[in-house]
């Protein structure tokens, strides 16, 4: 998906949610339940590109015209380098309607977990701004 990954490696976060589904699951790698939406969605991303440094894409899998892809990467969460995957499913438009992130080793996770509930007060924020700013949009 070279739109998600351009959007992603130019920092374009309004680029990336453009590219979300209004119903878009995204299953995080420190999160039971996944989150729906593309407002609380964004929001966790914005946040993660807060939260990793030196975030680069090393791989993609998957056909350039095909509907599922992973996108393989490697970051830094403070101390911790982590490796991991965004798998992504598009819909029948084009659209990012599933977003699963993969992330590992164990200690690298934790990080991640510590600095994303760090930010967990932002995400709500933005997630609802978007929300009504739709909402306001629509009159």
């Amino acid at each position: 998906m070279r739109a998600f990954r351009a959007a992603v490696e130019a920092h374009d976060m309004d680029a990336v949610e453009a590219l979300l589904a209004d119903d878009v699951v995204f299953s995080s790698p420190v999160v039971f339940k996944p989150y729906r939406g593309r407002a609380i969605t964004a929001a966790i991303l914005r946040a993660v590109e807060r939260v990793f440094e030196d975030f680069r894409y090393e791989r993609v899998i998957g056909e350039a015209d095909g509907r599922d892809h992973a996108l393989v990467f490697a970051a830094r969460v403070g101390d911790r380098e982590i490796s991991g995957c965004d798998f992504l499913h598009l819909d029948a438009s084009g659209r990012i309607d599933e977003l699963t992130v993969m992330v590992r080793p164990l200690s690298g996770v934790q990080a991640l977990q510590t600095a994303m509930a760090a930010q967990f007060e932002r995400i709500a924020e933005e997630a609802r701004e978007t929300r009504e700013a739709r909402a306001g949009s629509a009159d």
